[in-house]
């Protein structure tokens, strides 16, 4: 597939942020303290993966998973896949009625720490082009910890915080806006919960003007690499009880519902041929239902 040099430009920024985010969670891996000074410190181990079976160029992408000391489970991956919608997925896609063809380009991050007392994270930016285009993304933290999952707890505040400076540069409307549509999105109605405590959501945005949307989703993205990791090292090393791990697990079996119940993304992977295991590496390493 030939590519516009608009989709050149978006499938680097994802990779090179990749390769960023990548160093950065290694340096986390590096600085661990006591607490688990007898684990080796972790790397990403990057898996490319094609798209189909092979016959057709649908294009793939580059799955990296880190099990380490400071993160139990991590992936950062990219994908680049492009080709034809389903009769029935195409209806669901802005523009792809008329014509199922499409290319989707992105960076996603999922990061579970072992230490209970670090907040789980996700984030995704992307760029989808139909008989239209757009930009997608954002980013949230999730503490599995009970202490932590106050709205107004300082890691919260300060991570919004991030987000709203990278929001209030580009458009005022745009933090009130993507904080709603991220707390409304990432929740579990049949709980009446929230799944973390916030920060950005925002998809199929289309101003008219493509380089201060691409702008916009390259701040997105340099917003969480400056927030996560910061908050992951204020929290990485503080000391834990079993007590803590039992709170961590039974919150992460919260994360795995929404994730199989609710999430578009993995909707939209399975849907187009993506690889499962880079879909699926999100859910939880371990996890319980009391």
């Amino acid at each position: 597939m030939e590519l516009t040099d608009k989709q050149k430009s978006a499938k680097a920024w994802f990779e090179n942020l990749r390769d960023q985010l990548i160093g950065a969670f290694e340096k986390l891996e590096d600085e661990a303290g006591d607490l688990s000074a007898d684990m080796p410190a972790g790397r990403f181990v990057r898996s490319p993966w094609t798209r189909g079976d092979g016959k057709q160029d649908q294009g793939g992408g580059v799955m990296s998973m880190l099990h380490g000391r400071v993160f139990e489970k991590a992936g950062i991956h990219t994908s680049t896949v492009y080709g034809e919608f389903s009769e029935e997925f195409r209806k669901q896609i802005p523009g792809a009625e008329e014509d199922p063809r499409f290319w989707a380009s992105g960076v996603s991050l999922i990061a579970h720490p072992r230490n209970p007392h670090a907040p789980a994270a996700h984030m995704n930016t992307r760029m989808i082009v139909t008989t239209k285009s757009w930009f997608g993304g954002g980013g949230d933290l999730n503490p599995m910890h009970p202490a932590y999952r106050a709205m107004d707890h300082e890691d919260a505040v300060e991570f919004r915080d991030v987000f709203k400076r990278a929001c209030d540069a580009h458009d005022a409307e745009y933090f009130p806006k993507f904080k709603k549509w991220c707390d409304e999105y990432f929740s579990l109605p049949h709980r009446n919960e929230h799944r973390g405590v916030g920060g950005i959501f925002y998809d199929r945005l289309d101003n008219g003007d493509w380089n201060a949307d691409f702008a916009f989703t390259q701040d997105v993205g340099k917003a969480f690499l400056g927030a996560y990791p910061a908050i992951m090292r204020k929290r990485m090393d503080t000391p834990w009880t079993q007590e803590d791990r039992e709170a961590q697990l039974i919150q992460r079996g919260r994360y795995a519902e929404f994730n199989l119940l609710y999430d578009r993304g993995t909707t939209f992977g399975l849907k187009t041929g993506g690889n499962v295991d880079s879909i699926l590496s999100s859910l939880p390493p371990e996890a319980k239902w009391p």
